[in-house]
């Protein structure tokens, strides 16, 4: 074991030799650290949880309670020893009960709910958000900047871009016809916003700027800057009609009127645009 200065360590944690330790890293009680594990420095990790062989978590993470990083896919239960890894970047926030399996790269400031789950083979940016009892199934690729509320389903495949808010109970399919081989993932391009409740089918766009409503069964391609709801979902309005019910201002796009937690926050979307060399 290699073992940075003020490491805190349970006395009943089980730790492999094979593992490296950066400074001022806390292993709380009946954790188990398996073989090959990399944790940086100041990295928490709450009692119960269990880190498997070949993951690297970056610098100022905090793992909470029961949870399973770097979790076992089906080939492990198969017997197929299949040699993969899971890396997580620095100052992470991964709530108790989560589960993480192995073969996934996850940026910097990645942040879950409780009892989220994340399969492998999964590609996610930075600052990314997962909410409580949120599943982002396999092969799923996600930008940065995303928000996933609780209770969100994502199918293997799905394609999510920067800046995309993703509400509660949303749904993203990719069986057409269920069940089949024949998975075709969603694509959900920069700045779009998908309400409460929605349902996406498999193989649909939803371009940049779109906004889905609330409870809407989206069945086909969704133009960009359209608004749409239903079931069948059907263009009711150009988002840039829309109006806050509040204040009765223009609401979008969104990228104008918010930036809690966003680059551009306190400065405006344009100046950060400007600074950033960034092309919208």
């Amino acid at each position: 074991m290699i073992r940075g200065i003020n490491c805190n360590i349970a006395a009943n944690a089980v730790i492999a030799d094979s593992i490296e330790l950066g400074d001022n890293v806390t292993i709380g009680y009946n954790c188990v650290i398996e073989h090959n594990v990399t944790l940086g420095d100041n990295v928490i990790i709450e009692c119960g949880t269990v880190v498997r062989e070949n993951t690297l978590i970056g610098n100022d993470t905090r793992i909470g309670a029961n949870c399973i990083i770097g979790e076992h896919f089906m080939d492990y239960y198969n017997g197929i020893n299949t040699q993969y890894c899971l890396n997580i970047g620095k100052n992470a926030l991964i709530r108790s009960g989560t589960i993480i399996y192995g073969a996934s790269d996850i940026g910097d400031n990645f942040q879950t709910g409780h009892h989220a789950v994340i399969r492998e083979h999964s590609k996610i940016g930075n600052h990314v958000s997962v909410g409580t009892m949120t599943d982002i199934q396999g092969t799923c690729e996600i930008g940065d900047y995303v928000r996933f509320h609780s209770n969100v389903f994502v199918a293997p495949n799905s394609k999510v871009d920067s800046y995309v808010w993703i509400f509660p109970h949303v749904t993203i399919t990719n069986d057409p016809t269920p069940p089949s081989k024949d998975m075709r993932g969603v694509s959900i391009k920069s700045y779009a916003v998908i309400a409460a409740g929605a349902l996406l089918l498999p193989g649909i766009v939803i371009e940049e700027d779109s906004l889905i409503a609330a409870g809407a069964v989206v069945t086909k391609d969704v133009e960009q800057f359209s608004v749409v709801a239903g079931n069948p979902a059907k263009k009711i309005a150009d988002i840039r009609e829309v109006k806050n019910k509040v204040t009765g201002e223009s609401a979008y796009p969104w990228r104008y009127h918010f930036d809690r937690a966003m680059p551009w926050e306190g400065i405006g979307f344009d100046r950060w645009m400007k600074e950033s060399g960034d092309s919208i």
